[in-house]
This record gives C-alpha cells, sequence and structure tokens, in this order.
C-alpha cells in the first residue's frame, strides 16, 4: 500500500513545477541575459585605460622624463631613497611615452 504524500513534499513538488514553468516561460531573466558589454568592471576599465594612455598622459610622461632627467643630472647629493623613486617615476614616465609614441607613429596601415 502506498503511502499518502504529506504536505511538506506536495509544497515543494508544486514550488519546484511553478519555478521550472517560470524559467521556461522567461528565459531572459532565468539567464541573465542582456544587450551589455559584458561584466560590470569592464567599462571603469576601460575608462582608465583611456585616461592613462591619452593626449594628457602623454604630456604628464614627458615632462616625468624632463623633470626626473633634471633631477638625476642637477640634483646634487641624493639618498638611495629618493634615487630609487626618481628613476621609478622615470621607468613609468618612459613606459607611458613608449605606448603613446609607438602608436602615434605605426597606428597607420596602409594607404592605397
Amino acid at each position: 500500500m502506498r503511502k499518502a504524500p504529506s504536505d511538506f513534499t506536495a509544497f515543494w513538488s508544486l514550488a519546484l513545477t511553478a519555478l521550472l514553468f517560470l524559467l521556461i516561460a522567461f528565459p531572459e531573466h532565468a539567464f541573465a541575459s542582456s544587450t551589455g558589454s559584458g561584466l560590470q568592471w569592464e567599462t571603469p576599465l576601460q575608462k582608465l585605460r583611456d585616461s592613462i594612455t591619452g593626449p594628457v598622459a602623454y604630456a604628464v610622461s614627458l615632462m616625468g622624463i624632463v623633470v626626473t632627467g633634471a633631477i638625476l643630472v642637477f640634483g646634487g647629493e641624493i639618498n638611495e631613497f629618493v634615487r630609487r623613486v626618481i628613476m621609478l617615476v622615470l621607468v613609468v614616465s618612459l613606459m607611458v611615452f613608449a605606448t603613446d609614441l609607438l602608436s602615434t607613429l605605426f597606428s597607420a596601415g596602409a594607404v592605397i
């Protein structure tokens, strides 16, 4: 003889059936699909990349190269920590400058 289903089992069977119906009826909500560009942190990272590779970054890196070079040449006696910080600023400025310089020189394709 079969045992009658309890109210608890009947409730969860009905809830699961309703959930399955909703998933089938509205798949865009189930899969969270959208026409967006992707993950939520891509837009701020894109803005950051644009700001450190634009014309402002080019000018700041050029000034950084000139200022750190002048400090290293005319600075007199500098302790080791300050010298390393100046070298770090110089290297970062050179990296940003090189990125902008290379994209300026070699960004155009073949002209027909």
